[in-house]
């Protein structure tokens, strides 16, 4: 059986974050119930695969309860086999508290994923969240005491009134209560969210600021022991989230729910953004992936960055030349590095990372 990726889309919120632009619907017991049934149908379907990372995420998957998560899990073990290395779930504060962790642990849940943004208050305020930095201080020790020690946080770079001091705070939050792996993400400001709507009365930290918190964050990290795997991902060594890292090189893995996206035998394809196209299984196809360039663009997300030797492996061929050439005429800019094994970026070139890679490809 091939070995891949799998992934759930719990598309279901208390409320919608003022910053969220992803899919997402109202949380309501008889919504959830019919997408449970749908969803379990589904994964029953498979079973010419065996899932070795599965990851449920969304939206929030916490707020399914216990027993509908147990469901999901089993249904999983039934169609996609038991030789997961790593189950993650994603964990919202408020709906996790819930849980019941020694029967997920014992259902496969070996890794946890929890939307803390921050330790401060007045920026989890300013960004819509309805949790303390108490609460995900509790619900950690929790987590720790069912069995599950791979805890992952979620931080924010770029909120509002953010300072360098208030984001060292909730790094040495996050060390203190025992992660193991840390994402940050920059804000970003999307169309048709609350915040695009009020951007004109919002002041956030400029691109300049932004960059000094980005830099302060990784040295922060490192001096922690957090390696930087990847241009948002930072973990104790051995800690690295297996599931992304399928994306980010190019392997293939399948999403299962509405707006879920999939990569199988070169082919990409994933559920429209409603329940009606998840239930009536209304596929989109997204044409081919994993040439040469995406696998480039995804490999050079990574602080190893495209190795030769990966790249002959996958494509049977030496890494064409011209790629070499334009990594070259960008040396000087101090933005990657360059020898015999391969091309990587610097920290100053992640920071930039969409350009550079565009250069690289071009």
């Amino acid at each position: 059986m091939k070995k891949l990726g799998l992934y759930i889309h719990i598309p279901f919120c208390s409320e919608k974050c003022p910053y969220c632009d992803f899919y997402s619907l109202k949380y309501s017991d008889k919504l959830i119930d019919e997408y449970v049934t749908n969803l379990n149908k589904k994964i029953l379907s498979y079973s010419d695969y065996c899932a070795d990372t599965i990851y449920l995420g969304g939206g929030t998957p916490s707020i399914l309860g216990t027993e509908r998560i147990i469901s999901i899990l089993k249904s999983i073990k039934t169609s996609f086999g038991n030789c997961s290395k790593e189950t993650t779930i994603e964990l919202n504060p408020e709906s996790a508290k819930f849980l019941d962790f020694e029967k997920l642990r014992y259902y496969g849940i070996d890794r946890v994923s929890i939307g803390l943004q921050s330790s401060n208050q007045t920026e989890l305020t300013l960004l819509g969240r309805k949790h303390s930095a108490q609460d995900v201080a509790d619900l950690a020790n929790t987590i720790q005491k069912s069995g599950i020690s791979n805890i992952s946080f979620d931080l924010m770079i770029g909120i509002s009134q953010q300072t360098i001091g208030s984001l060292e705070k909730s790094i040495e939050f996050c060390k203190n209560i025992g992660a193991k792996h840390i994402s940050a993400y920059i804000l970003k400001i999307e169309k048709g969210t609350a915040y695009y709507k009020n951007k004109d009365n919002l002041k956030f930290p400029d691109d300049d600021t932004v960059c000094d918190l980005y830099e302060f964050m990784a040295q922060k990290l490192s001096s922690l022991g957090y390696r930087q795997y990847e241009i948002s991902n930072f973990a104790m060594p051995g800690c690295e989230s297996l599931h992304n890292l399928k994306y980010w090189n190019c392997e293939e893995y399948i999403g299962i729910g509405s707006s879920a996206h999939s990569f199988v035998d070169g082919k990409r394809f994933y559920y429209g953004r409603s329940l009606k196209q998840f239930y009536s299984n209304e596929i989109i196809n997204d044409g081919s992936g994993g040439d040469e360039e995406e696998y480039i663009a995804m490999t050079l997300r990574l602080s190893s960055g495209l190795r030769f030797e990966n790249f002959l492996k996958r494509f049977g061929c030496p890494l064409p030349e011209h790629y070499i050439k334009n990594a070259k005429k960008l040396l000087s800019t101090n933005l990657l590095f360059l020898d015999k094994d391969g091309i990587r970026l610097s920290e100053k070139g992640f920071l930039c990372s969409n350009a550079v890679i565009v250069e690289i490809i071009s």
